[in-house]
């Protein structure tokens, strides 16, 4: 049984950092794909970042890519986004989702889904 706890949503000003964690059980990383993803209220869920598993290769939405950083503590068994540059329409539900499996393909490419997920952590950047 996977179990993910995120933590560390504030709210901040815009320019400023918040740094994100998601405590996971063990054996997690090495297995799975993680991801961070986002909601606000009437928005879709969008996805932020992923990291393969035993934390190589990562991938950013376009929106977040060159102020975000998604990283792993093996050790402490915790997945991290650090957040910088924070802006307005980062404010959002922030979640981390771990094993990504292939949902169907559309248009010839696959979409991706998560089998486990966290419950969210809240952040709120005012201008």
């Amino acid at each position: 049984q996977v179990q993910l706890v995120e933590s560390g949503g504030d709210s901040v000003q815009a320019g400023g950092s918040l740094r994100l964690s998601c405590a996971a059980s063990k054996y997690t990383f090495s297995r799975y794909c993680m991801g961070w993803f986002r909601q606000a209220p009437g928005n879709k869920r969008e996805g932020v970042a992923t990291i393969a598993p035993g934390g190589g290769s990562t991938t950013y939405a376009a929106s977040v890519k060159g102020r975000f950083t998604i990283s792993q503590d093996n050790a402490k068994n915790t997945l991290y986004l650090r957040m910088n540059s924070l802006k307005p329409e980062d404010t959002a539900m922030y979640y981390c989702a771990a094993d990504r499996f292939i949902a169907y393909y559309k248009s010839g490419s696959p979409v991706y889904e998560y089998r486990h997920w966290g419950q969210g952590t809240q952040v709120t950047v005012s201008s």
